[in-house]
């Protein structure tokens, strides 16, 4: 009702404001068709003005309700879902340019009309430029600010550091039990970019894939609401990034933090950008008990080897043991003296061979 009620109004009140400036509008119409045509006064010229006063506010009411206010919602959603980071910085490059101008205005203006002209451009050219380049340099900014705390800090308390969880380490789910023996601190950051992946993993047409998403979301449930952690939701992203490893060592190193994952290629891409990472795995791997050459234990070899007459065996955590000799033991529960052990990106490698040959030799 008021989208319609409103232009009527606006064109009552374009309709009073024609009649009231009626006089300067005869003149104007006169300056322009009076030498041409030899008219000198025009007959009902305030019916005119008021007319067309009316008409134009009308017509600026019904752009304004209609396409002004739809381009109006557009640029409200995008400044509501842009991340506040990007656009503290966009106003800061903004405000740097308007002061470049402002600056520039007192020599300009001695040039007359032509200065004038350059003002405005000036002044429209530099605050755009400032703004474009204060929000591509967003990740500088945030860096910036960051070092500047740290050195203020550096004799008190150690700062809130961030910790990036990556899609793989959260679907792996042992993010879950590390964070709740106390031993990651700082602030679990969960990049939005890989929410949409996880999101897209969970929707796959795939069972395997979707119930992979599904667990990795439950996992960021759990850890949100049951364990005393605190979280961070980036909503930022780097739209000219296209891979989300590559994003997440460009935030890891805005942000001055650490990428959590259990992925082997992001592990060395991280050790190649100098981000430092850490590994899920070589945690697993640091925690499993040490066996030495020499050690006896007691497996149960449960398949064949790679090599001829090799058997397999596992240990509680995991661990695989090469029993060499070992085939002709499967399904048993044997004594093994360890001979050596191999420590290897994907874990640890134990080579033993059983006991009772051993003693035959």
């Amino acid at each position: 009702m008021a989208k319609r009620q409103l232009p009527l109004l606006l064109a009552l009140a374009g309709g009073l404001v024609g009649y009231r400036w009626s006089g300067a509008f005869e003149q104007f119409l006169l300056s322009i068709a009076g030498p041409l045509t030899g008219i000198k006064h025009i007959a009902g010229y305030t019916y005119w003005a008021t007319g067309c006063g009316a008409l134009v506010f009308y017509g600026a009411a019904v752009w304004l309700f209609g396409y002004g206010a739809n381009r109006l919602r557009t640029w409200e959603d995008r400044v509501v879902k842009t991340p506040i980071l990007d656009l503290i910085s966009g106003v800061g490059g903004l405000i740097v340019g308007l002061t470049i101008s402002a600056l520039l205005m007192p020599a300009l203006g001695r040039a007359g009309s032509l200065g004038t002209a350059l003002m405005y451009a000036s002044t429209a050219l530099l605050g755009i430029c400032g703004f474009r380049i204060g929000y591509q340099k967003r990740e500088d900014l945030l860096s910036a600010i960051t070092s500047g705390f740290v050195d203020k800090k550096k004799a008190g308390p150690q700062k809130d550091e961030h910790k990036i969880l990556d899609t793989s380490v959260i679907i792996d789910g042992r993010i879950a039990d590390i964070c709740k023996t106390g031993f990651i601190e700082g602030t679990l950051v969960i990049p939005e970019f890989v929410l949409e992946e996880l999101q897209h993993i969970a929707d796959s047409s795939d069972l395997l894939k979707r119930n992979r998403g599904r667990r990795g979301l439950d996992i960021l449930n759990k850890i949100q609401k049951e364990l005393d952690v605190k979280v961070l939701i980036y909503e930022g992203d780097f739209e000219e990034i296209s891979e989300v490893d590559s994003k997440l060592v460009r935030l890891a190193k805005a942000l001055q933090g650490k990428v959590i994952t259990n992925d082997f290629n992001l592990n060395k891409v991280c050790e190649l950008q100098g981000v430092s990472v850490l590994n899920i795995n070589d945690l697993a791997n640091a925690v499993k008990p040490v066996v030495l050459p020499g050690e006896e234990i007691l497996v149960q070899v449960i398949k064949d080897g790679k090599e001829h007459g090799q058997g397999v065996a596992y240990l509680d955590d995991g661990t695989m043991i090469v029993v060499e000799g070992g085939r002709e033991y499967i399904g048993a529960t044997i004594e093994v003296l360890v001979t050596s052990v191999l420590q290897t990106s994907a874990g640890r490698m134990i080579f033993a061979k059983p006991k009772l040959l051993e003693k035959a030799q």
